[in-house]
């Protein structure tokens, strides 16, 4: 994890400063100058701002180095914080309706993640992250699956009795359904998690499976394929009271940039998964897929459990569902 010391300093500040420039801080949890492509993303934004010559400098903090992975919400919100790549569910204590944005089952692959964000569905989930007080300058939906110490994680059987980490309260519904036990951290602890025996398996995305190298700790991977329970929405998000107080051109070229590289990501999404199991593989680890049986009987489980809870509970929270699943 980095530290705020000189060399984050360095590493924020490598953007050249403009003289009487606006200067944003974003921030996000993920390590940086490892080819993690939601730092990349941010990275690409700051970079084509400068290049616009509007007076903006974006100075990018990775790995926690300004903000804890679950702070950022509450910082971005209230002005604190003026950018962040963030993933939407972290902030489902404050904005329950957020968990729909990591359901089991719910995308299942990168063709529906890419129709998603041309749908109802994502003006629901835009509106209520602006009425919330950020905006979204990139949309990105990751990937993921299970890695596990003990064996592979593919019908729900096969991960009862296992203490597993799953990022949202959707996810811990349907596991805790399925027979595990639940140990809640953000992706960034997972490895630690693994390393002294506190966990026994995880669900994260492709790209911090690679970026935490949890390969170092891992038996088995589950990887996504064609049937992936898990897909989570992590966007790159601005506080809307520091984009309110921008300048028009300054706001444009924000936009701009933030499609850029909502664009590159979508082009990169499905190669985290190529790149994650060759890395697990190339370190001997046993690489399996669910079946669509598999997936089936995760979803009927799911059913039952996180989609029940979120439409009995949450405002507004069947309708999400139906706009999710009116997407072809």
């Amino acid at each position: 994890m980095f530290k705020t010391t000189g060399a984050v300093l360095a590493l924020a500040t490598a953007m050249p400063m403009v003289a009487g420039a606006e200067v944003l801080k974003a921030s996000h949890q993920f390590p940086g100058g490892k080819g993690d492509a939601r730092d990349e993303m941010v990275q690409m934004i700051a970079k084509d701002v400068a290049d616009a010559d509007v007076d903006l400098e974006i100075r990018v903090y990775p790995g926690e180095s300004l903000y804890k992975a679950k702070e950022q919400w509450g910082a971005l919100t209230s002005g604190q914080l003026d950018m962040s790549s963030f993933p939407l569910d972290y902030a489902a204590g404050r904005v329950p309706q957020f968990s729909v944005t990591l359901m089991p089952g719910l995308v299942r692959n990168h063709e529906r993640a890419a129709r998603l964000n041309d749908s109802p569905f994502m003006e629901s989930i835009h509106k209520l992250i602006e009425d919330n007080g950020a905006l979204v300058l990139s949309d990105a939906w990751l990937s993921g699956g299970f890695v596990s110490k003990k064996n592979c994680i593919t019908a729900p059987d096969t991960i009862a009795g296992q203490v597993t980490r799953a990022a949202g309260p959707a996810f811990e519904q349907m596991l805790v359904g399925a027979g595990a036990s639940i140990s809640s951290m953000p992706s960034s602890e997972i490895y630690t998690g693994m390393q002294t025996g506190v966990l026994d398996a995880a669900n994260t995305s492709s790209g911090s499976m690679v970026s935490y190298r949890l390969f170092e700790q891992a038996t088995c991977l589950t990887a996504p394929g064609e049937n992936a329970l898990w897909f989570m929405y992590e966007p790159v998000l601005i506080s809307k009271k520091v984009f309110d107080r921008l300048n028009p051109e300054q706001q444009q070229a924000l936009m701009d940039a933030g499609q850029r590289a909502e664009q590159w990501f979508s082009e990169q999404a499905a190669g985290l998964d190529t790149t994650m199991i060759e890395t697990f593989e190339k370190a001997g680890v046993e690489v399996a897929t669910m079946t669509p049986e598999d997936f089936d009987a995760w979803l009927a489980i799911a059913r039952d459990t996180s989609y029940k809870h979120f439409s009995d509970e949450v405002e507004g929270g069947q309708d999400l569902i139906d706009q999710a699943l009116a997407v072809e």
